[in-house]
């Protein structure tokens, strides 16, 4: 079943490519608690079929990077990018988009977590196995707040600029 408005985040694990130790983190992948780490907070978390792909890439973190000032403005602590990918390629993806400071890259390899929000996508067909859907939900305490998936194929309501009008 999808999480929907008025869900808690479920528990689970994901992980993160540390570039510099501090904070209780090693440099490399560190396991987060995603309940944990979104305690207090209000988050806006997007999820993308895949690192370095094409709309992903072009479209879907450049939104979130032009419009940081602008969330972060309206009160969000924290923004982060959700894929089904290991970790070291979300930490390259990270660097490659020149997002460090601004967008937490969160890896879920083994898309145990994005089954656990409803949001997996089957591309077994396409050759690159479960993957997570392309949506934005904006969470506060833990609570999604609200939550909006593309259509297959599409990016139209899971942007950065779409997120600043639900705040």
């Amino acid at each position: 079943m999808t999480i929907k408005v008025g869900d808690r985040l479920p528990e689970g694990k994901v992980q993160e490519f540390i570039e510099v130790e501090g904070n209780g983190c090693s440099v490399g992948p560190n396991t987060f608690d995603v309940r944990e780490q979104a305690k207090g907070k209000k988050i806006i978390v997007f999820g993308l079929p895949g690192a370095f792909t094409p709309t992903c890439s072009a479209k879907h973190v450049p939104s979130y990077l032009n419009t940081y000032g602008a969330l972060k403005g309206k009160g969000v602590d924290e923004i982060w990018c959700f894929s089904v990918n290991d970790p070291f390629v979300m930490g390259a993806w990270a660097r490659d988009q020149k997002a460090s400071g601004k967008i937490r890259f969160m890896a879920d390899g083994s898309a145990d977590y994005t089954k656990k929000l409803g949001l997996e996508l089957d591309l077994n067909a396409r050759g690159m196995g479960m993957r997570c859907q392309r949506f934005a939900m904006l969470v506060d305490d833990g609570v999604v707040k609200a939550l909006n998936v593309e259509a297959p194929g599409k990016f139209e309501v899971s942007g950065g600029e779409q997120m600043l009008k639900v705040l």
